[in-house]
């Protein structure tokens, strides 16, 4: 997860890369194949949610997205769905939603699972967010661990989600992360990751040992959407960044994936690209900022942690833009 705007760069030399917050743990890890080794759930539409972030307004502007589609769309909740509900009803709200649909989990619920881990949030943050970042995010996981060890019977649950999942949307098999194709916490489906030209060479050899052709990830918490062309095929990573926060300078509203084989309804995505005649859409979730921003105060006052961190991009968004995320091969 990525903090209220995008850091300053901060020198590498007064960083604890073993710091809790900064490392990946080893049980975060997993090889490409993997994925390659899942059966494909089959769906005409597919709605990818990541950060949500424990906003229960999101939750409820979701289930108004998904009842402008004809049919039964696929959803899967690709980790971090907790993190700001903090309050008992908020949280067993969310819980109760994401596992209703398919729940991957991450570092937020992998850590909510346990007990105080030498991770850390599990964010594994690069060296341009801060340690005072670093450290607030810690102890926002902690407080909601607080919230969550009330109900051991979700914090079994969520520890006992995938870390990744398979979708099969008309001719495209998706590749569903939290992070990236080998670690749950990876940054290398990052805006920043992906518009390094190295970046073409490292997901073509996922594509290929995922057996996928699309990746749909969060966890950066800014969004991106890039093309690949590999062996004379389309792919594509697609980030959703955050669908509980704003992604965008001056904006108010979340953002989810979208991928299926009908065009997303009216008005709804952003952005997007095609592949063999599947839609890839970017598609913005309007929640209710007002009562959002009551909700998120009411949990974390000002000088709390969460505040702190998180108030100026709820409020005003990232300094980033819609024509940032949207890179070309």
């Amino acid at each position: 997860m990525f903090e209220t705007l995008i850091p300053q760069q901060v020198p590498a030399d007064t960083m604890n890369q073993n710091a809790p917050g900064r490392h990946c743990p080893l049980h975060y890890r997993y090889a490409p194949r993997a994925l390659h080794a899942l059966d494909a759930a089959p769906a005409n539409v597919l709605y990818v949610v990541g950060g949500l972030y424990g906003n229960v307004e999101a939750l409820a502007a979701l289930h108004r997205l998904l009842d402008q589609e004809s049919g039964r769309p696929m959803v899967v909740f690709n980790g971090d769905f907790h993190w700001f509900d903090i309050d008992p009803a908020s949280f067993t709200l969310v819980n109760e939603a994401a596992l209703t649909h398919i729940a991957l989990r991450g570092n937020v619920e992998t850590e909510l699972a346990g007990e105080d881990d030498p991770a850390g949030c599990g964010c594994a943050y690069p060296d341009n967010v801060s340690d005072a970042e670093v450290e607030r995010s810690n102890r926002i996981i902690a407080t909601l661990r607080e919230t969550a060890r009330a109900f051991p019977e979700s914090r079994a649950a969520l520890g006992s989600r995938p870390m990744y999942a398979v979708a099969q949307v008309g001719p495209l098999r998706v590749g569903i992360v939290h992070g990236d194709a080998e670690s749950l916490s990876g940054w290398q489906f990052s805006h920043d990751a992906l518009s390094d030209r190295s970046s073409a060479d490292r997901c073509a050899h996922w594509f290929e040992q995922a057996g996928v052709r699309v990746f749909a990830s969060s966890h950066t918490c800014l969004p991106v959407m890039k093309s690949f062309s590999v062996a004379s095929r389309d792919m594509a990573v697609v980030n959703n960044g955050a669908a509980g926060m704003p992604n965008f300078a001056g904006t108010r509203y979340g953002l989810v994936t979208r991928i299926g084989l009908t065009p997303a309804p009216a008005g709804a995505a952003l952005y997007g690209h095609m592949i063999d005649g599947v839609h890839l859409d970017a598609v913005r979730l309007d929640y209710d900022h007002a009562a959002w921003i009551k909700r998120f105060l009411g949990n974390w006052p000002a000088g709390s942690d969460a505040q702190l961190s998180y108030h100026e991009r709820i409020g005003h968004g990232p300094r980033f833009s819609i024509l940032q995320a949207r890179i070309a091969e």
